[in-house]
């Protein structure tokens, strides 16, 4: 099926909520803090540090295809063996994620960004090695909470992925550029840091949603 052949507030609502959890994901300090942190531990200029998030946000994306689409394959065989399971498995893993991340959020205490590590000491590490460093270890985390609305998709073709996967892709490198560019021009005034545990909340919220969105449209 092409983006064509889908309603089209159907696709709006998939794409439009594949871009706000990919954001909301971003969001969160695992996403950020380390660019942040290591940009300014090697005096790093803002366009090298702009570089670093963009190739580590889309590396962190095409892990998240790539375990996304064994997940989706698997889901299409058992769907033909339980017809309709896709839908509320995917729906049933946005609930628990959601949940997930509402109790962390309620349960744990606010990262904080202060320290030594904020500090400009010399550069300890080759300019090379930080880049490839932060690319690969958001490339070796995919984004756990996008693997459901790829499911919740499937059926719908692989156009439609990838319109989706775009959207993914430019919500997380445009959450991870937004937040460290508000960290690097003064972390320390506006303290990002505190609002860790209100991201995790919102985020929380949002795959709840969509989980219910998802629900609402078996019916």
């Amino acid at each position: 099926m092409s983006p064509s052949d889908l309603e089209q507030p159907v696709l709006l609502s998939l794409v439009g909520g594949g871009l706000a959890a990919a954001f909301l994901h971003a969001a969160l300090p695992t996403h950020w803090l380390p660019f942040v942190l290591v940009g300014r531990a090697q005096r790093w200029s803002l366009a090298r540090n702009l570089a670093a998030v963009t190739a580590a946000g889309l590396a962190h994306v095409a892990s998240t295809v790539f375990v996304g689409s064994l997940i989706v394959a698997a889901g299409l065989v058992l769907d033909t063996v339980i017809e309709g399971i896709l839908p509320w498995l995917s729906a049933g893993l946005l609930f628990v994620f959601g949940g997930f991340y509402l109790i962390r959020a309620m349960a744990r205490r606010p990262a904080t960004a202060g320290g030594p590590g904020m500090d400009l000491a010399e550069p300890t590490v080759s300019h090379a090695a930080a880049f490839w460093g932060l690319v690969g270890v958001m490339a070796l985390s995919p984004g756990e909470v996008l693997l459901p609305i790829y499911m919740s998709a499937a059926g719908e073709g692989a156009a439609v992925l990838a319109v989706l996967t775009l959207a993914f892709a430019l919500g997380t490198v445009l959450g991870m550029t937004v937040f460290t560019l508000l960290a690097r021009a003064g972390a320390s005034i506006l303290r990002l840091e505190r609002w860790a545990r209100y991201e995790g909340a919102v985020l929380g919220v949002a795959l709840i949603a969509i989980g219910l969105l998802i629900v609402t449209h078996q019916h």
